[in-house]
């Protein structure tokens, strides 16, 4: 096997497919565009998908490139020996061009070639798809791998769950796929297979076979036109190729151990708990680096992409606090990573002092309250006695609230100490004081909103005349998620499971100045919810009314439950001006407009 280096592994795989007729393409964002179901962009193929659908890529029908992935689903996993919260993804595709032929034999060469990986064929093993009553076996592919050479015996014929790739009980295309594996212990019996999870076997790329389409009856219909889309985790391939423990113990995690190691005094590796929280402070300061280094854009926050940001910032700074170090070494990690990524990334230099600003801000806040909490919490945890290993929910909301402590740091340092939390009770806390929360808006802000200027009720106005637009002609199931209004402009979230298209965009413009244009008077009920509703307004968030509330009524156009305040008349509107529409979060649209008046 050949010495080999992170950097020199992306080139090399890079240069073998584009001498192969590949463009290489750069990384898209770890914010996807195409898929507003997931937070980030987690899988090479994911930035892809439209042309794997079918549409026509500028870059031609073969493609290589490095993508920037980001999986925090086992975010508490990290700092054991495996779990990463980010990798880069080697992947090469076929739009339409080569099928298995070609995407087998070359996996092949890359993998065993001396002039590329040089990995012992005798090391390697593959699945391919064992079939079922949907789709045949795939005979094609473990014909493939044996004329490359690999025996029958190490070529494992296994089910969907392990070897295809495609809709779960949705349409569109999908296929078989083939894994390759490192052997990297004997199997544990006759039966063991790379299904097992004794751990012989390694998955070190993965190649997938589009080649049917599941139409509206459940039937899979061949493709007229397969594609290839491939996958190769950078870190893992580089941790078997220079048969290191865990990926920590590689050069991708050198730099930044190093650096941590002169920041504490202490040695990565001396003991358990300086191993963990070494391996979460480099994970998750990377993850957080390239976050806010994408040029989308984005900061802490409390929701969605901003939240998991904050939640690796402050664990970070958490297990940073635990290892004795000084305020600001979390941006110092975040330079050897910058310093160390920014000739393959460089939107990583370009927004440096940005990344910085940020982790240096994010910690400030931490520690304005954490110092406390983590007093807090270790007394609560002495006065437990023998006989109660389990934090009450008040208690851990209490952290929460008055120190600034999420839940999962209470959960996590409750399981250090063999505690477990109430979680139940801390949510049953939480909603209760978001509901007094809703009701203190109410008297802050008249109907929620933070000015009570003529701009801002029309643009509240208008917030009601599209959310019925909305319903009347995209879907009456559709409700508000929320809103955001200044005197210049509002920002309306509504349930939809897809992008609106250009033109229902125009049609719910149209609707709503036709509403404008009607000039009519905007009136106001008090009544009961239960009469509210029997009269046909619509309502949300009904916890946060009273039992008496007021109804706006805008003629045919509009009736809902509000708080206030609006115009008298639609004419005061103006004219309605959609000015963007886009994802906001899994299932969740927004509509940015404003009042243009002439």
């Amino acid at each position: 096997m050949n010495e080999i280096s992170v950097k020199s592994l992306r080139s090399m795989y890079l240069k073998f497919f584009e001498e192969r007729g590949h463009t290489v393409i750069p990384s898209a964002s770890v914010f996807p565009e195409n898929d507003p179901t997931v937070l980030f962009t987690t899988a090479g193929m994911h930035p892809l998908v439209p042309y794997l659908l079918g549409a026509h890529h500028p870059a031609g029908t073969r493609l290589t490139d490095v993508q920037k992935c980001i999986r925090t689903a086992d975010i508490d996993e990290v700092g054991d020996p495996s779990h990463l919260t980010f990798f880069e993804m080697l992947g090469n595709w076929s739009l339409g061009d080569y099928f298995k032929e070609d995407a087998i034999r070359w996996s092949w060469e890359f993998l065993t070639s001396p002039d590329y990986l040089g990995i012992d064929p005798q090391n390697l093993a593959v699945s391919v798809f064992a079939g079922d009553e949907d789709c045949p076996r795939d005979e094609e592919s473990a014909r493939i791998w044996e004329s490359c050479g690999l025996p029958k015996e190490r070529i494992f014929y296994l089910p969907k769950k392990n070897n295809w790739w495609g809709p779960a009980g949705q349409t569109g295309p999908c296929g078989p796929d083939t894994e390759m594996f490192i052997i990297r212990k004997e199997p544990c019996g006759p039966d063991c297979s790379p299904a097992c999870d004794c751990g012989a076997y390694l998955e070190i790329w993965n190649d997938v076979f589009m080649q049917y389409n599941k139409d509206a009856e459940g039937k899979f219909q061949p493709l007229v036109k397969p594609n290839v889309d491939t996958g190769m985790g950078l870190e893992r391939t580089f941790c078997v190729l220079t048969g290191a423990e865990t990926v920590y113990d590689t050069e991708v995690f050198r730099p930044v151990l190093d650096k941590l190691e002169a920041l504490s005094g202490k040695k990565y590796g001396e003991n358990e708990a300086v191993t963990r929280a070494m391996r979460i402070i480099a994970d998750h300061t990377r993850t957080a680096t390239f976050i806010l280094g994408d040029d989308r854009g984005m900061t802490p926050s409390n929701v969605d992409q901003g939240y998991v940001l904050r939640r690796l910032i402050r664990r970070s700074v958490r297990m940073a606090l635990q290892l004795g170090l000084e305020k600001g070494s979390i941006a110092q990690i975040a330079q050897v990573i910058i310093d160390e990524y920014q000739d393959v990334y460089p939107e990583l230099g370009r927004n440096a002092a940005f990344i910085l600003e940020q982790l240096n801000l994010e910690e400030d806040r931490f520690q304005k309250t954490v110092s406390q909490g983590l007093r807090e919490f270790e007394r609560l945890y002495k006065n437990l006695d023998a006989e109660h290993t389990v934090i009450e929910g008040p208690a851990a909301f209490r952290l929460y609230d008055t120190f600034g402590f999420p839940i999962e740091m209470t959960v996590e340092m409750a399981a250090e100490r063999g505690l477990t939390v109430d979680t139940d009770g801390f949510e049953a806390c939480f909603r209760q004081h978001q509901a007094m929360s809703h009701a203190g808006a109410e008297q802050r802000f008249k109907g929620g909103l933070a000015d009570n200027t003529v701009e801002t009720a029309r643009l509240h106005t208008a917030t009601h005349l599209l959310h019925a637009a909305l319903r009347t002609l995209l879907d009456s199931s559709i409700e508000q998620r929320g809103s955001n209004i200044t005197a210049e402009r509002m920002r309306f979230d509504f349930n939809f499971p897809r992008k609106v298209t250009p033109e229902e965009l125009k049609a719910v413009e149209d609707w709503v100045n036709e509403a404008i244009q009607a000039g009519v008077p905007i009136t106001c009920e008090e009544m009961s919810q239960d009469e509210a509703r029997a009269s046909g307004a619509i309502g949300l968030f009904g916890s946060k009314y009273g039992d008496v509330v007021k109804v706006y009524t805008m003629g045919k156009y509009s009736k809902e439950i509000c708080g206030g305040p609006h115009a008298s008349n639609t004419a005061e509107l103006g004219r309605f001006v959609i000015q963007k529409e886009q994802a906001s979060s899994s299932g969740v649209r927004r509509i940015r407009a404003v009042l243009v008046h002439e």
